[in-house]
């Protein structure tokens, strides 16, 4: 039986360990072989001494982590245990960089490995596409990219859009007039928007039309030169739909398309412009793929095991045939 003490230096223990000591009991899940005692500042370990030389490495890392990036929670313990991406972007402080400060004076940072991803591949392409689950925060780091090239004077407006897929309900049938209609599609776009942009100047900014937020037809017709044009929800894009909006792409101008091809809401899952896309635009220079999994879901932790649980299931059901 070996026996460590860890000493934790300027940090305040009851901010590490978590309210009622949750943050160091999931850590304890991790190491069910090894006794962890904590008293105050001191953490005092028992086991075998090959598991407590585990402990003790990644451990301080963990406190590493939380000196550099002051924050720790659940979900940065799991990835930190269970994803060695994740542990290495950290050791290379790839979650420095800040994107953009949000209105409460908040740093916007990319948290998972493929927000990296999706940060550096925009310093270096001019077409995107972030195909991954829900709450992976393909569409609010891509938001957040278009609000620092909007800052930094890299682009000169914002074009936001969406198919106008009809869940269940027909538009014609909604009460109020076309932006009342539509704004129910649109509002995770605003909502991202008003973490960013103090919301006086957001409402400026969209009166002038440095800012739009529009359904995908309403691209017909026009060159966006000079803007940063983010398609959201891409996978409910036809063939044609994606097609033309692809052709609108101007000079200067950076486009992303994010999507989840597993929510396809299309009649047909072949007709979705999103497939074919992530097909035929592979290789091309100056487009990037990238695919979020459930490794990058940043919302609750119940988002992953949902999603996971979904992809087990269609992955049964296409292996039996149904």
């Amino acid at each position: 039986m070996t026996e460590l003490v860890i000493f934790l230096e300027d940090i305040d223990p009851v901010v590490f360990y978590g309210t009622n000591n949750f943050l160091l009991d999931r850590i304890r899940g991790f190491f069910p072989k090894i006794k962890i005692i904590a008293r105050g500042n001191e953490l005092k370990c028992m086991g075998e001494e090959g598991e407590i030389a585990i402990f003790a490495e990644r451990f301080n890392e963990i406190l590493e982590y939380y000196r550099k990036y002051n924050r720790l929670d659940e979900d940065d313990i799991e990835k930190y245990f269970f994803d060695a991406g994740h542990m290495k972007s950290a050791s290379e402080g790839q979650f420095e960089e800040v994107i953009v400060f949000g209105t409460s004076g908040k740093p916007i940072r990319a948290r998972t490995v493929n927000q990296v991803s999706l940060v550096n591949f925009y310093k270096v392409n001019d077409l995107i596409i972030a195909e991954g689950p829900a709450g992976t925060g393909k569409t609010y780091t891509s938001i957040a990219l278009a609000v620092k090239a909007l800052k930094e004077r890299e682009v000169k407006k914002i074009v936001l859009a969406r198919p106008a897929v009809e869940a269940g309900e027909r538009l014609g049938f909604l009460p109020g007039d076309m932006k009342e209609k539509l704004d129910p599609y649109l509002q995770p776009l605003y909502d991202a928007l008003h973490d960013m942009i103090p919301f006086k100047k957001l409402e400026t900014l969209m009166e002038d039309g440095t800012i739009q937020i529009a359904p995908l037809a309403f691209m017909r017709g026009r060159t966006l030169e000079n803007a940063f044009v983010i398609l959201d929800e891409a996978q409910n894009a036809t063939v044609s739909q994606l097609k033309m909006f692809l052709t609108r792409m101007g000079v200067s101008s950076k486009f992303i398309m994010t999507g989840d091809t597993t929510q396809i809401d299309l009649p047909k899952r072949s007709e979705s412009g999103l497939l074919q896309a992530m097909r035929i635009l592979s290789g091309i220079e100056g487009v990037s793929i990238i695919r979020f999994d459930e490794r990058d879901i940043v919302r609750h932790k119940l988002v992953r095991h949902i999603v996971r649980a979904y992809e087990k299931e269609e992955n049964e059901s296409r292996t039996n045939g149904n």
